[in-house]
Parts: structure tokens; sequence; C-alpha cells
């Protein structure tokens, strides 16, 4: 599981562009607080963070024609199975939306996806 560098996103092929939406969908619900190497600085921050990647995420998804579920642009809505949040407080949104995504962590995607036979200049 990894978050791609949010300059990424909109240069992802479509698996892993999709795979990203599911990834971010099981943060945002069960798997919020659940350790894992490379998401763990996800956890030190609010839960709406999160929320602003999703959104970058899904709206790279319309854009390319997919319809992720409407419920996932609730920034209270954790999924099916956990319950919602009450009122998540807002946070204001930065750039980069998590500050580990520096140009160190663009090159760790990028050398990430080539060695998965994809090449993103």
């Amino acid at each position: 599981m990894r978050l791609w560098h949010e300059d990424l996103i909109t240069k992802l092929p479509r698996q892993q562009l999709l795979g990203q939406h599911r990834e971010i969908a099981a943060l945002r619900g069960n798997g919020w607080g659940k350790k894992h190497a490379t998401v763990n600085y996800v956890f030190l921050y609010s839960p709406y963070k999160l929320y602003q990647f999703h959104i970058l995420v899904m709206d790279e998804m319309r854009r390319r024609g997919y319809q992720p579920d409407a419920a996932w642009y609730d920034k209270d809505y954790r999924g099916k199975s956990c319950s919602p949040y009450e009122n998540l407080g807002m946070v204001k949104k930065t750039r980069p939306i998590y500050p580990e995504h520096d140009e160190r962590y663009m090159k760790e995607c990028i050398d990430n996806l080539a060695n998965k036979g994809i090449f993103i200049s």
C-alpha cells in the first residue's frame, strides 16, 4: 500500500489510479490507524488530509470517465462497514497535501513505478 506522490496522480496508468482509490478507501475506513510502513505518515495528520488527497484521485477518475461512488465525496463517510465521522473538522489544504511528498518521495515513487515497467517522465 502506498500513496503516490500527488503530482503523479494525473499520470498514473488506469490500474494504479484505481488501486489508489481502493487503498485510500481502505485507509479512510477500518484501516485508519493500522500500521503500514509506507503510509504510517498519514496517521500523523487529521483524516481530513486523506479526504483531500482522495478528492484529487476521484476527480482524476471522473476526468477519465470512471464513476467513483459519490458517497466518498462526503468528508465524514468511511465506507459501508465503518461508522462515519461526526462532522470531521476541516483542515486547510496545503501543497503538497502531505509534506512527506517531497522531491525525494517523488523519485521513490517514480522508481517504484519503473520497477513495475511503468515509466513516467
